[in-house]
């Protein structure tokens, strides 16, 4: 068993606090086992407005739309986003594909550039807002909840060039005007928001190492975005807590375990920086409602700590989330620095270096990425045991595939992909493991539903329970989206007995 930072340094002997209070059970027959999940639970898929929609009638450019049209070759086999899925036109035929395999949820997102006609004033597009009412009505009236986001990457384009985005506080007021133009619309109909997906992407991506725009590379003005970012979700939440609509609000993070090279007190350090910088530095402000002060040490050695008032700082730690939303996909693996620090800024890999298990089990379809379902169990553990508790969902897993490894559609209609459903099972059985020791886990959305668009990868990897042909548009069902039907209509599966 991996070694793993302090912060991860769990209690894996818990038992239930009330021995059968969660309604689920475990039963073993033979050589399967059954996993059955509380009542009520949400199965379903997750997704986003940029990567499905299509960009038709946008009133703005998002940053991807500028930037695929400036620099294609960053793009792969230069396929950028302005076609993808065109659920914009076929959402019902798209929801019709959701209900035949036993969604009851499913998360998207609003597109900022889509929804609001005046940047400035927050005043929305009426033909975005058509769109969006018949969307989710028709995901409501077949039975299916829609979990809505408001930021999925998705900067319009002139806030970027003229502000520079979350560089901006003023860009922070904006957001929150947007937000509540959004709520306005649709509070009344869609009980689940979520402010930001994985907030930490953006500021990785656009300020650290050069894969989202504006390709930046700057640890303060890194520092500074993330801060800004965690502004306007509480911005937002303020908002949402004053206009009364009923529902819940939460924020999706993508939580990465860290895992050491070895017990070494150097190795064990090295992780614990890179969970202070890459989980904490989020969990902790929206969840605990306090920031770290190691962070705040480190970035203030490195003169990067981001330009503040006091009664910003408050308004995040004061802001209350109902849920929390996280997304999972692969472990982190450091060791202690061998190596010389190169980069002329600052980094978090100024203190650890990414390490490769060599008894690792690795995913050849996607560049050999570490499987690891334990981490699942591991992210729950740390959530009951350091953060209250709070309820949360999965709100992403998926196993990446490529066309190739997919294979051809079969001679019954369906694409074979059943690599991908034997790994949702093994972390799947942790989960459960997790909810059987008390965590507060409602939901699973799977990434995704139909294949998408996926930023500078475009369609590289291919996730979804559907097929999506490029050329004709055409939607064709994955075996794993009939093993998920089975799942998410009987509220449990059985397997051969994998061990903890």
């Amino acid at each position: 068993m991996p070694v793993t930072g302090d912060s991860f340094l769990l209690n894996r002997c818990g038992l239930p606090p009330d021995g059968g209070a969660h309604h689920f059970f475990h039963a073993s027959g033979g050589s399967m086992t059954t996993y059955a999940f509380p009542e009520h639970f949400f199965w379903g898929a997750a997704a986003s407005g940029p990567q499905t929609e299509g960009a038709d009638g946008k009133p703005h450019a998002s940053i991807w739309d500028s930037w695929y049209a400036s620099q294609p070759d960053r793009f792969f086999e230069q396929i950028g986003p302005e076609k993808v899925c065109e659920t914009l036109h076929k959402y019902k035929e798209d929801v019709a594909l959701m209900k035949n395999i036993g969604l009851n949820s499913f998360r998207t997102s609003i597109q900022w550039s889509r929804l609001i006609d005046d940047l400035e004033t927050g005043a929305p597009n009426q033909d975005a807002v058509r769109f969006y009412h018949a969307y989710f009505d028709e995901m409501i009236a077949n039975g299916i909840e829609p979990m809505i986001n408001l930021y999925h990457f998705d900067m319009p384009d002139e806030l970027q060039q003229r502000y520079g985005g979350f560089e901006s506080v003023h860009v922070t007021d904006l957001f929150a005007r947007f937000a509540a133009t959004a709520f306005r619309l649709f509070g009344h109909k869609i009980k689940y928001w979520t402010t930001f997906n994985e907030p930490i992407v953006p500021v990785e991506g656009g300020y650290l190492y050069d894969f989202h725009y504006p390709c930046k590379k700057d640890g303060k003005l890194a520092a500074q975005v993330a801060f800004n970012i965690m502004l306007a979700h509480a911005k937002a939440i303020e908002c949402y807590r004053e206009m009364q609509c009923g529902g819940e609000i939460g924020v999706v993070l993508n939580l990465t375990p860290t895992y050491t090279r070895s017990a070494s007190a150097e190795d064990k350090k090295a992780a614990w920086h890179a969970d202070l910088f890459f989980n904490r530095s989020f969990l902790d402000p929206l969840v605990k409602h306090q920031f770290p002060t190691e962070l705040c040490s480190l970035l203030a050695e490195h003169h990067c700590l981001p330009e503040v008032n006091p009664a910003d700082v408050k308004r995040i730690t004061d802001s209350r989330i109902d849920f929390l939303g996280v997304n999972y996909y692969v472990p982190r693996r450091v060791k202690a620095r061998e190596t010389p620090y190169t980069l002329d800024y600052f980094s978090p890999d100024v203190y650890f270096e990414n390490y490769i298990d060599p008894d690792g089990r690795f995913n050849p379809y996607r560049d050999n990425n570490e499987i690891l379902p334990q981490a699942i169990y591991d992210i729950a553990a740390n959530i009951r045991d350091n953060y209250g508790n709070i309820k949360w969902y999965l709100a992403e897993i998926g196993i990446a595939m490529d066309l190739a490894s997919e294979g051809p559609v079969q001679a019954d209609g369906i694409i074979d992909d059943g690599f991908r459903i034997g790994l949702m099972e093994e972390h799947l059985v942790q989960l459960h493991r997790a909810i059987a020791e008390g965590a507060n886990c409602f939901g699973v959305h799977q990434w995704t539903f139909i294949d998408n668009w996926s930023w500078i990868n475009s369609f590289k990897r291919r996730y979804g329970f559907y097929r999506l042909d490029l050329a004709t548009g055409e939607r064709q069902i994955k075996r794993n989206g009939l093993w998920f039907k089975a799942l998410a209509e009987s509220n449990q599966f059985s397997c051969e007995e994998r061990s903890a």
